[in-house]
């Protein structure tokens, strides 16, 4: 029998193990996992689940019994220590060696750590990526309760949006001139930073932390670069991820930005293929790498396909969201390379969107409690088609009737 290895049960590697089954493979389907649970929704961890809003049950991407009634054998608190492309076996740690005609990694992406030296070992310092990770640190939320928040990130962001809606004082440092400085104009990131305040956060921006030391009462003393010093309850750390790619950089996979993989999945490696957060991909002439659900779920499942012999290019449609506070903010497109960006009112109080252009060219939009905004952004963009600038900006304009520019979307 003919046996599929998927390395990492996260959101990809849960959606290509059963979109194998859906697509007809009847061979051995191994899901191996390194954490004690079965594959479960990330973005929410930050969310509705630190908030208590989401049951753990609710967090699960699956049923535990999908996994038996579909025949996919899902290993959990299995650790993969090596990756053999020529005799195509992995290893388990303390456990056999596993063969596999095929192999597809979906290791996804680790959170970068604070340092040792900056106090990252100290009881009290957390970072937000797994269950484990939320779970550590649930009994911090009290109401009255000080934490810092070390960047200002999306994560970083809706950590702060929980933990301020829960009745703590929160601070939050970011060591770029601005919140959002990778991922949004100035537009985005000052609306984004205008809601937090108007909730009592302390933002900090050109201000980066120099370190932590205990101090009497179990309490963090935070030395920050601005030189001053405050002390807090906890300290919770989003300063980014990187792909998880020290299996396959062991194994002589070619590297890039991630794991190296063509439009349909394969890696350098016959046999071996990637999808999700680990992986980079070409798309419109230039090599990314997607940190997002939808990405996850849509390229797992292209390669899933090509895996079976039934190839089509995966093609992104990049879009992502954030919840924080009574704020949904829905982004379609990439903004990369814009040099303009057009701000609509909202139809109602406390909403907003902010269109990137490149030139006459719609590249992204970001919409802050305004769906039809992003559905119609979403559209355009996929359409490869533009709004006129000056009519975008017109709020009596409505946005099913924007005249279109002349330019297409590269």
């Amino acid at each position: 029998m003919s046996h599929i290895a998927v390395i990492g049960a996260g959101q990809a590697g849960s959606a290509l193990a059963a979109k194998l089954r859906a697509l007809g493979y009847e061979g051995r389907v191994s899901l191996i996992g390194a954490e004690p649970v079965p594959p479960y929704q990330r973005p929410p961890l930050s969310k509705k689940y630190m908030s208590g809003e989401m049951e753990l049950e609710r967090l699960f991407l699956r049923p535990e019994s999908f996994y038996a009634e579909q025949g996919i054998d899902l290993l959990t608190e299995a650790h993969v220590s090596s990756l053999d492309p020529e005799r195509m076996t992995l290893r388990l740690s303390g456990r056999e060696e596993i063969a596999a005609d095929k192999i597809a990694l979906t290791t996804g992406a680790d959170p970068i750590h604070l340092p040792q030296e900056m106090g990252g070992g100290l009881p009290g310092v957390y970072t937000m990526r797994t269950l484990a990770d939320a779970d550590a640190m649930a009994h911090e939320f009290a109401a009255g309760r000080r934490v810092l928040i070390v960047g200002g990130g999306y994560v970083g962001l809706e950590a702060a949006a929980v933990a301020a809606t829960r009745g703590l004082e929160v601070t939050l440092v970011e060591m770029a001139p601005r919140i959002l400085a990778r991922v949004a104009a100035e537009e985005t990131a000052q609306w984004i930073k205008a809601l937090h305040v108007s909730h009592g956060v302390d933002i900090r921006e050109g201000c980066g932390l120099d370190g932590l030391s205990p101090v009497q009462g179990g309490h963090l003393a935070a030395m920050l670069s601005d030189g001053s010093r405050i002390e807090v309850d906890f300290v919770i750390t989003g300063i980014g991820v990187r792909p998880a790619t020290g299996l396959a950089e062991a194994a002589g996979l070619e590297i890039d930005n991630g794991i190296k993989v063509d439009a349909f999945g394969r890696t350098s490696h016959a046999g071996i293929f990637a999808a999700g957060d680990c992986a980079s991909f070409p798309w419109k002439g230039q090599r990314i790498r997607l940190e997002s659900v939808p990405n996850a779920i849509d390229q797992a499942e292209a390669t899933a396909a090509t895996m079976l012999g039934q190839e089509a290019p995966y093609v992104a449609r990049p879009w992502f969201w954030s919840d924080q506070y009574d704020v949904k903010m829905q982004i379609a497109g990439l903004n990369s390379g814009y040099d303009r960006v057009v701000t609509r009112p909202g139809d109602k109080p406390g909403s907003q969107s902010h269109w990137y252009f490149r030139g006459a060219a719609l590249l992204a939009v970001d919409a802050m409690n305004e769906p039809r905004a992003y559905m119609t952004g979403k559209r355009l963009i996929e359409a490869g088609q533009s709004p006129d600038p000056g009519a975008l900006a017109d709020p009596a304009v409505p946005l099913k009737s924007l005249p279109l520019a002349a330019t297409r979307a590269a």
